[in-house]
């Protein structure tokens, strides 16, 4: 899967610094442009034709609520992510029926941030896939949308719920769930990925190509030895 290409609409440009800082320190993500209300941001949705639009709702000129109704209103093909302080359930309600992807409550950390666009490249991915879904896949759509913790996410591994000494179930799971956010990756790729040694991703990824979770192939380049790339199955 080629880069998701976000478009920032937030009113404050510290806060818009941060919000590009947080997305773009997420693998698969790029910050393609931004706006500083939604007037400005319709036009840049309509010249850019982003994936995902990163929005704040408290703005001058056009607000968030009223963008979402006049991109929905336009049939615009766009997925959005809003951010904002507010939490009153009317707001809630109405940000809701509008059909946004997540809804994010200031102030948020990176980790918060960090989950949704994992969430969000993982429903990316799913719905590209050219083929009839079953209840479980439709299931975990709906499920990405909720923003749901990670800890309380299904496991995305099958192996033996004993394993090898010094594995860490953890571990496994963010490099599995990493090579789902890739087109293919190397050890060293995935040691920087996840934040491990590339010794230890080693060993993981050859546990877990033991295993049949992962699939291995050699790329032979013009100069040097092979690199061994992994792929998510």
């Amino acid at each position: 899967m080629t880069q998701i290409r976000v478009l920032l609409i937030e009113d404050d440009p510290m806060v818009r610094e941060v919000n590009r800082q947080f997305i773009e320190k997420v693998a698969g993500f790029e910050v393609i442009g931004q706006a500083s209300n939604g007037i400005e941001g319709i036009a840049q949705i309509r010249k850019l034709v982003p994936d995902l639009v990163f929005m704040d709702i408290f703005m001058p000129e056009q607000d968030g609520i009223t963008s979402l109704r006049k991109i929905r209103e336009l049939k615009l093909p766009v997925d959005v992510i809003t951010v904002t302080a507010a939490n009153d359930m009317k707001t809630v309600k109405q940000i809701l029926h509008l059909g946004v992807f997540d809804y994010i409550m200031k102030p948020f950390s990176f980790e918060r941030v960090q989950g949704t666009l994992e969430n969000y490249l993982r429903f990316k991915k799913q719905m590209q896939k050219e083929r009839e879904l079953t209840q479980g896949e439709l299931d975990q759509l709906f499920h990405y949308q909720g923003g749901q913790k990670e800890a309380e996410q299904p496991s995305m591994i099958h192996v033996e719920k004993n394993l090898p000494k010094g594995f860490n179930r953890a571990t496994l799971e963010k490099v599995v769930h990493y090579l789902h956010t890739v087109e293919g990756a190397s050890a060293e790729e995935v040691a920087s990925g996840v934040g491990i040694a590339r010794v230890t991703a080693r060993r993981y990824l050859d546990y877990l190509e033991k295993q049949d979770e992962i699939t291995m192939d050699v790329h032979y380049g013009g100069i040097g030895r092979p690199i061994n790339y992994y792929f998510s199955k």
